[in-house]
């Protein structure tokens, strides 16, 4: 798996949408598109002490994922207040279909769980049998197991990156979930993380 930060919103832009609501632009302490550390604070209060959490939809996240398991993006799927651009398999199964040599490895998610791995590797070559009998995408991919590897670009507000942080990171939350969560966490910039700290199982 891996998780690279794209782009994200300056907290400026979040400090500057509180004050315009009580009209305080005059109290800030931000300096050149820099967010002082009253602004800082302000934002804390605001959208994570007050709970005006709507405030906090003014920053968003840009994610490159890679390396996950269709599984898991059915759980993202879930979070339907983020918005997910994902590798298309009509597109691209032609990688599988040319290779002679199946490394499970590039292609699967393992689990670890011998007999669930070896039954993924199965389909796999399933898979590629139906590709190689010139079986239009279209239909070949409702063979793909779960297990198959994918990647997205994943955008999320920081009200709802909250929301996941807390339930994903939690102990009960899909092993593969919770290792993403964690990942997204550690690559959020240091001046947004203590926005997050306690939505973090």
């Amino acid at each position: 798996m891996k998780v690279e930060l794209l782009h994200h919103t300056p907290l400026i832009i979040c400090a500057t949408a509180i004050r315009t609501c009580w009209q305080s632009q005059d109290k800030s302490d931000s300096i050149n598109g820099i967010c002082g550390e009253n602004d800082k604070a302000l934002i804390d209060r605001v959208g994570n002490k007050f709970k005006h959490a709507s405030t906090l939809e003014h920053i968003s996240y840009n994610f490159y994922i890679s390396g996950v398991s269709r599984a898991l993006l059915q759980e993202l799927a879930r979070h339907r207040m983020a918005n997910l651009s994902v590798k298309s398999t009509r597109y691209t199964l032609k990688e599988l279909k040319e290779c002679n040599e199946i490394d499970y490895n590039k292609f699967l998610v393992m689990t670890d769980n011998e007999m669930v791995d070896n039954a993924s590797k199965q389909a796999l070559d399933n898979l590629q049998k139906i590709l190689k009998a010139n079986v239009s995408n279209d239909i070949a991919k409702y063979c793909l197991p779960e297990s198959y590897k994918t990647e997205l670009t994943w955008t999320i507000n920081a009200r709802s990156l909250q929301n996941f942080l807390h339930l994903r990171t939690n102990k009960a939350a899909l092993w593969e979930i919770r290792d993403l969560a964690y990942a997204i966490y550690k690559e959020l910039p240091k001046e947004h993380k203590y926005l997050f700290e306690g939505s973090v199982a």
